[in-house]
């Protein structure tokens, strides 16, 4: 008997109805302010690729929303630009009524190939272990009311020194970072890491600005096929300018490999107000 499929899957499925062309139905539960979030979307679109290439894995993406998309249906139009021995380079574009959504370009190839080491100079994420940091469950009352469907698609779990934000005293340090895992321990793969990069809320919360910061154009590399287990998740960012900031987002996996990296340009969001802090798990 199989097992049932993965909540993630799910919500990314595609209906082919010609070749290099599908629908989607982009499911609510993926919604963070007025729309779907962007990672959900990045995964979605590599997703039609990853149907569409003869590469499977997906090393660098960047993708520019050219508008808010809504859940609902969807068509996904992929098109080949270069399909080598080891790289597949595909245009990619999504759009809802007629109207277009996101428009990227995809390099795919096969991470299975590739060395299995990863070198890096970028520090790893000092996290306290699971049980110091803080879940969506244990938010003030005001907030699990309010907070986006989102944040219920998977298990986050915040360092605490990085979640000021959510009892109204922000650190004034704009870094989010914490622990990561798709609903139904589904195991991190290269498209949940697309989702991943975008998964934590904007590090501007830190700075007292938290709320929707709609992606304008969001980019990332995935570095390694991550192993089995939680994710460690990092956003800061370092300009504020012209009503927009740039934010970085590293993506550690179980074994201390940095697996994927991203930086987006989004609009700064309106600050808003929380209620009473949290309580530590354990």
């Amino acid at each position: 008997m199989s097992e049932p499929e993965a909540e993630f899957d799910r919500d990314i499925a595609l209906d082919e109805t010609e070749p290099g062309s599908y629908a989607a139905d982009l499911r609510p539960g993926w919604v963070v302010g007025d729309g779907v979030n962007g990672g959900y979307l990045l995964a979605t679109l590599a997703h039609a690729v990853r149907r569409s290439a003869a590469h499977g894995d997906p090393l660098a993406i960047s993708a520019h929303y050219l508008s808010t998309s809504r859940p609902g249906p969807a068509t996904l139009e992929t098109r080949c630009l270069r399909e080598g021995r080891t790289l597949s380079t595909f245009a990619a574009d999504l759009s809802q009524g007629g109207e277009p959504r996101i428009t990227a370009l995809a390099t795919f190839g096969d991470l299975d190939v590739l060395p299995d080491d990863v070198e890096t100079t970028a520090p790893e994420p000092d996290l306290p272990p699971r049980d110091r940091c803080f879940g969506i469950d244990q938010a003030p009352e005001d907030f699990r009311r309010t907070a986006p469907p989102l944040l219920h698609r998977y298990q986050l779990l915040f360092d605490p020194a990085t979640i000021g934000w959510a009892v109204g005293k922000p650190s004034g340090r704009p870094l989010i970072q914490g622990w990561f895992r798709l609903n139904d321990d589904r195991e991190p793969d290269p498209l949940a890491l697309l989702l991943a990069v975008d998964a934590l809320p904007p590090a501007t919360f830190e700075l007292g600005r938290p709320g929707w910061a709609p992606t304008l154009e969001l980019t990332a590399h995935v570095r390694a096929r991550p192993a089995p287990g939680w994710l460690r998740l990092r956003h800061e960012t370092r300009n504020l300018a012209g009503g927009m900031f740039e934010e970085d987002c590293e993506v550690w996996d179980s074994v201390g490999r940095l697996v994927a990296q991203s930086r987006q340009l989004a609009r700064q969001p309106r600050p808003i107000v929380t209620g009473d802090p949290p309580q530590p798990r354990g």
